[in-house]
């Protein structure tokens, strides 16, 4: 999207690419009806909360328009495959519609590619559209050419989205690392950023570059600050 043209958005049309996201192991209930009205009353895409918490949050977002979503293999995406694999099909039993998978990131750095593949593939396999996949490769933690291949291999193995990061790691999303991930994907597939957005101008930024999702906690902070 023309720079430009972001500037101008309206705090409506950007609260459609915001992922609501509370994902810190101290959220308690109370934190997520914090959230889940927050997602109602600003119309967010989405909001993104632990596995534990899909149930809860699924019936109290029920007869809206904003979509649960829930992490998977989060945030090291170090465990199994089949782990991964039945905590997605327990999410989407419990209400998720789009899931947010960390990539085996040891075997990404291994170069064992054959193996991220069949993880994100194992995901895949127990959320079938309409279902939303999305695949965190952590950005922070590859090198250039790794964040190639490993958009490559989201992107063959039927994911929706690629996402940049789980912030929790030593970085978020960077306007330089979604070019990358958006000119490796081409136009058609989702790209994802997330970690570290915590203000309209750093939200407009990561559009700009080709993001056409925004992970925060602080979407409030952000759909406010539009124009």
């Amino acid at each position: 999207m023309d720079p430009y043209s972001v500037s101008k958005i309206t705090g409506a049309e950007i609260a459609q690419y915001i992922d609501h996201t509370l994902l810190k192991p101290e959220a308690n209930r109370a934190a997520l009806d914090k959230l889940c009205e927050e997602a109602i009353f600003h119309g967010f895409k989405a909001a993104c909360v632990n596995s534990g918490w899909v149930g809860y949050v699924a019936e109290r977002l029920k007869g809206s328009n904003v979509a649960v979503c829930s992490v998977v293999g989060f945030p090291l995406g170090a465990m199994g495959s089949p782990a991964k694999a039945f905590e997605a099909r327990q999410a989407v039993a419990d209400g998720a519609q789009e899931l947010d998978m960390v990539l085996n990131i040891g075997a990404m750095k291994t170069g064992d590619l054959k193996a991220v593949e069949q993880d994100i593939l194992a995901v895949r396999h127990e959320a079938n559209r309409p279902v939303v996949l999305k695949v965190i490769i952590e950005t922070c933690l590859l090198t250039n050419d790794e964040k190639a291949r490993a958009c490559e291999i989201v992107q063959n193995a039927g994911a929706d989205f690629v996402k940049t990061s789980t912030g929790f790691s030593t970085g978020g999303a960077t306007p330089e690392d979604v070019i990358l991930m958006r000119k490796t994907v081409g136009p058609r597939m989702g790209v994802k950023a997330s970690g570290g957005i915590k203000d309209f101008e750093t939200a407009a930024a990561m559009i700009a570059a080709g993001a056409t999702r925004i992970g925060a906690g602080a979407g409030v902070a952000i759909v406010s600050g539009a124009q």
